[in-house]
């Protein structure tokens, strides 16, 4: 019979315990993650469980390495099965578009911060670069933002033309560039630089402004306009 998950871990120490006396934020990331976990296994309490997860990615701090897991990674977890991978991954999900929503919220075109806000969280652990593009209608307006391009490891496939038809499909009169870094590092290359210039010279011989390129880093950004 299996012990109880919770049996080697002292009562005042609980992640339950600790929410209810003291509040969510008072919880450790491996205590947080322990409350999605539920439970233990017989060699191990779903607090060590928990940190063997936390320890899984090395280059990514805390929560911000689930990002980086694969659910296959997971239940490489003695302990984690497929219920708890899945589990784990939807809650990685749903703070991603907790996430965005917010910074959705606080959108402002004109604001190359703003716009990078917004996209921090859906690119910069993306393994390969994509491209989106923001349509923008009369005084800046949303009317959608698409990604455009998948790309490699290090290199964005970007036609000037499938922008220009997206964008003329959607009415739009201006559009915003975001394309991320897998590197971590948001510096622009040649070809960012090169691209860029194409595309603004287009735009102003259709008459869709290209308003701004971001470049999405790790928890950085670069502004090419």
């Amino acid at each position: 019979m299996l012990k109880s998950s919770t049996a080697r871990i002292p009562a005042d120490l609980l992640p339950y315990e600790k929410f209810e006396k003291y509040g969510e934020a008072s919880l450790t990331d491996a205590e947080l993650l322990a409350v999605i976990i539920r439970t233990g296994s017989s060699r191990k309490n779903v607090m060590e469980i928990a940190a063997d997860i936390l320890a899984l990615c090395p280059y990514a701090k805390g929560l911000e390495g689930i990002y980086e897991l694969s659910a296959d990674r997971l239940r490489s977890v003695p302990g984690i099965g497929r219920v708890k991978a899945i589990q784990i991954k939807c809650i990685a999900e749903l703070s991603k578009r907790i996430a965005e929503s917010k910074a959705r919220r606080k959108l402002d075109f004109r604001s190359a911060a703003s716009v990078a806000a917004y996209y921090m969280e859906r690119l910069r652990c993306e393994k390969r670069e994509m491209v989106y593009c923001m349509m923008l209608g009369t005084k800046a307006s949303l009317i959608c933002d698409e990604c455009i391009s998948i790309g490699t490891v290090n290199a964005s496939l970007l036609s000037p033309r499938e922008i220009f038809t997206r964008a003329l499909e959607c009415h739009a009169v201006s559009i915003v560039l975001v394309h991320n870094h897998p590197s971590g590092d948001p510096a622009p290359s040649e070809e960012d630089l090169r691209i860029t210039e194409t595309v603004k010279r287009a735009g102003e011989i259709i008459g869709i402004r290209l308003l701004d390129h971001i470049i999405i880093g790790q928890k950085r950004y670069n502004s090419i306009l």
